[in-house]
């Protein structure tokens, strides 16, 4: 069971939490995010340390310090855990201040920002032991850790977490941190894309789990944007393509990369409301329902690229430089759309625009876009499925679309349109697909 920053919250969250994790009476493996806002505190320090600013970042320190101190009567009940957590958090405190003392030693913004989990996990496992439930703190460092290309070393992963499973035999919640890990050189470090959710996705892959459940703010994964659109409906059932396409076009509940090693596992994730546990939410796994529009999803800040070449007509050649320089400038392609003299395509990261489009020029006439979305139509779009395509196509008659991309997937049918247009599309795709 995954929580992130808004569940784990302020101490009554924390509570809220606690309870959830004990009520099967299971064993369970529990992954904590920092708790809402302190990451960005912890950041902030990091800044001012860059800027030369101990002052600025003593009194960052000073303020978070306060807050997680006020914390500690609402959480606890005994003298002996709020004085044990007291301690544990001036530790922790002077442990960050270490880092104002000398601004000529280097030091690791990400050991800084790893504190965040740190104090989360060891506060859940002292209410837990307070209230007789058998728990133990394993430290994410020693077992989580990515290779020399900052990918996660699964092999390593499951060895180490083995072990140490088997060293703390006997406890019916275990408690680790999300995000952190160390690289390949043993520095602390963290996993980037995902985060809390990737780390919990490696660990059920990793023990193996019964399942993985990843508890938000929100009721699952919903057929549409519900902050732009009227009547959206959490999806019960994603098949981990029908998720990843939704992931990787928008939707924000969950980050691509996540489900990968869920899905190799043959694990179910389900995706679980704190604010409301009885709901239902979505459970993401191997299962494909056939004949099923799901959901629909955006993508904001596109930017389209076409470049026109009459030479391009049976050039050999031709699209492997073009693709070879977007990989020169480690920027990925979203969508693509050829023709016999041209070729689109669009991106999400525009840092080395101005230099993709001078080297494109040599080979043709470039043409840019900006400010465009993509929005991805998502569920069994085998084209097996007659009409399927006409149906997402008649909800965008009113739409100017740029461009469009079918086939390379079973399971998506996208369309890039100008980003002001996508309220409108959204509704209208709600209105045909699922009202």
């Amino acid at each position: 069971m995954k929580f992130g920053g808004t569940s784990v919250g302020s101490p009554e969250r924390m509570k809220s939490v606690a309870s959830l994790i004990t009520e099967s009476g299971e064993p369970t493996f529990v992954v904590l995010s920092a708790m809402s806002g302190t990451t960005n505190s912890l950041v902030e320090i990091s800044d001012y340390l860059y800027k030369k600013n101990p002052e600025g970042a003593n009194e960052v320190i000073n303020n978070l310090e306060k807050k997680y101190l006020g914390h500690v009567n609402e959480l606890y009940k005994t003298e002996e855990y709020k004085q044990k957590t007291i301690e544990f958090l001036q530790a922790e405190f002077k442990y960050l201040r270490s880092f104002t003392k000398d601004l000529f030693t280097s030091f690791e913004e990400k050991s800084i920002v790893a504190q965040g989990e740190v104090i989360s996990t060891n506060m859940m496992v002292n209410y837990l032991q307070e209230n007789g439930i058998r728990a133990t703190l394993l430290s994410a460092l020693d077992f989580m850790r990515t290779d020399k290309n900052a990918e996660p070393d699964t092999q390593y992963i499951k060895e180490k977490l083995t072990a140490v499973m088997n060293d703390n035999e006997g406890f019916q919640i275990y408690v680790t941190q999300g995000f952190i890990c160390r690289n390949a050189y043993g520095e602390v470090d963290n996993l980037q894309r995902g985060g809390s959710d990737y780390t919990a996705s490696l660990i059920g892959a990793a023990l193996p789990a019964e399942e993985i459940q990843i508890w938000t703010d929100i009721d699952g994964m919903h057929n549409n944007d519900p902050r732009v659109v009227d009547k959206t409906e959490a999806v019960r059932q994603l098949n981990f393509e029908e998720a990843a396409e939704l992931a990787y076009f928008g939707a924000k509940i969950l980050h691509p990369t996540c489900v990968q090693p869920a899905k190799y596992a043959g694990i179910p994730v389900r995706l679980k409301n704190t604010m409301d546990p009885k709901a239902e939410g979505t459970i993401i796994d191997n299962v494909i329902v056939r004949g099923k529009i799901k959901a629909v999803a955006a993508k904001d800040n596109i930017t389209a690229i076409k470049i026109k070449s009459s030479r391009m007509l049976l050039a050999t050649g031709f699209l492997r430089k073009v693709f070879e320089i977007f990989e020169s400038y480690q920027t990925p392609i979203d969508m693509i759309a050829t023709s016999e003299v041209g070729v689109s395509m669009s991106i999400d990261n525009d840092a080395h625009l101005n230099d993709i489009v001078n080297e494109l020029k040599k080979y043709g006439t470039v043409t840019v876009d900006t400010n465009m979305s993509i929005i991805c139509v998502v569920g069994d779009l085998d084209w097996s499925n007659l009409g399927f395509e006409t149906l997402a196509m008649d909800a965008m008659k009113n739409i100017p679309v740029r461009m469009i991309s079918y086939g390379g997937s079973n399971y998506n049918i996208s369309f890039l349109i100008k980003g002001s247009d996508k309220q409108r599309a959204l509704q209208s795709l709600s209105d045909v697909l699922f009202n």
